[in-house]
C-alpha cells in the first residue's frame, strides 16, 4: 500500500511541475510590461531606486535559502492563494486602463505569495513571506507621496551644512534650502535631499536585521538606519559645498556631483552590513 502511494506521488510530480512552469509563463506574459518598467526604473541611477536590483537579488537568494532549509515542511495547496491572486489580477486589469504601472507592480508582488499558497501551501509560504514582502521596498514611490519628506530632508541638510561651515570659519547664509557662500549659492534640490539613500538604507537595514540572529544587533541596525542615512547625505552636501568654496560652482557640472551620490551608498550600506556581523556582547 505504501509503495502504491509513493508511486502515485511520483507520478503526480511531473504534472505539478508542468503546471508550475505553465503558470509561471502566464504570469511573466501578463506582467511583462510591468517587469520591463520596474527594471527601467531600477536602472535609472542612484537617485531613482538604484538599490532595488540589489534587493531583488537578495530576496531571490533568501527565498531559495528558506525553502532549502525548510524542505521537510509539508508541500500542499491552499485555496487561500486565490484571496491574494484574484485582487492582484483585478489591480492589473485596473492599471491596464489607467496605465500607472505602479498598480501593476503592486499586483505582481501581491500575486507572488498567492501563487506560493496555491502551489506550496501555508507552511512553506510562511517561511518566505517576509522576504517576498521586502519586494514592496523596491517600488518607485511617486514624488507626490514623498514631497514633504524630501522637503524636510532638504531643510535638515541645508541647516546642518550651514552649521558645519560656520565651525570651519566659512562665511555663509542659509535660508530654507538655499546655502549661500562667497563663491556662489547652492540649492539643496530633491535629488540631493538624501531620500534615495534613506530608502535604500532602511530597506537594507530591515533585510540585514532579518538575517541577523542577535536581537541586540537587530535593534541597533533598525535604530541607526535613519540617522545614518541622513548623516551620510549631510556629509555629501557639505563636501560639495566645500568644493564650491575652493573651486567654484563649475565643480557641480563635473562628475564629482554624481560620484558623491554614489559614495553615500558605498559608505552607508557597508556600515549596515558590518553592524549585522560585528561582535556585540549580549
Amino acid at each position: 500500500m505504501e509503495n502504491d502511494e509513493q508511486h502515485n506521488d511520483s507520478a503526480l510530480e511531473p504534472t505539478n511541475t508542468k503546471l508550475i512552469w505553465l503558470t509561471g509563463l502566464l504570469i511573466i506574459t501578463l506582467f511583462a510590461p510591468t517587469i520591463a518598467w520596474l527594471f527601467q526604473r531600477w536602472t535609472m541611477g542612484v537617485w531613482q531606486n538604484g538599490h532595488s536590483i540589489l534587493i531583488a537579488g537578495v530576496v531571490i537568494y533568501l527565498v531559495w535559502k528558506e525553502l532549502q532549509k525548510n524542505h521537510r515542511l509539508t508541500k500542499s495547496s491552499s485555496a487561500l492563494g486565490f484571496a491574494l491572486l484574484i485582487p492582484a489580477l483585478l489591480l492589473l486589469m485596473l492599471d491596464t486602463g489607467i496605465h500607472t504601472q505602479l498598480l501593476s507592480a503592486v499586483a505582481l508582488f501581491l500575486a507572488l505569495p498567492g501563487l506560493s499558497l496555491l502551489f506550496m501551501g501555508v507552511q512553506r509560504t510562511k517561511v518566505i513571506l517576509f522576504p517576498l514582502s521586502i519586494l514592496l521596498f523596491t517600488l518607485p514611490i511617486p514624488l507626490a507621496f514623498t514631497e514633504s519628506i524630501h522637503l524636510t530632508l532638504r531643510h535638515i541638510a541645508a541647516k546642518s551644512v550651514g552649521w558645519l561651515l560656520r565651525q570651519l570659519g566659512v562665511p555663509n547664509f542659509t535660508s530654507g534650502t538655499l546655502i549661500e557662500i562667497p563663491n556662489g549659492a547652492l540649492q539643496v534640490a530633491d535629488a540631493c535631499s538624501g531620500f534615495s539613500i534613506l530608502y535604500a538604507t532602511v530597506t537594507i537595514a530591515i533585510l540585514t536585521a532579518y538575517m541577523c540572529p542577535s536581537i541586540i544587533r537587530r535593534l541597533l541596525i533598525l535604530v541607526i538606519a535613519i540617522p545614518l542615512a541622513i548623516s551620510v547625505n549631510i556629509i555629501r552636501v557639505f563636501i560639495l559645498t566645500m568644493l564650491v568654496h575652493w573651486i567654484g560652482l563649475d565643480v557641480l557640472a563635473t562628475s564629482a556631483h554624481e560620484i558623491s551620490g554614489l559614495l553615500t551608498f558605498v559608505v552607508a550600506l557597508p556600515i549596515i552590513f558590518w553592524l549585522g556581523q560585528a561582535p556585540i556582547k549580549e
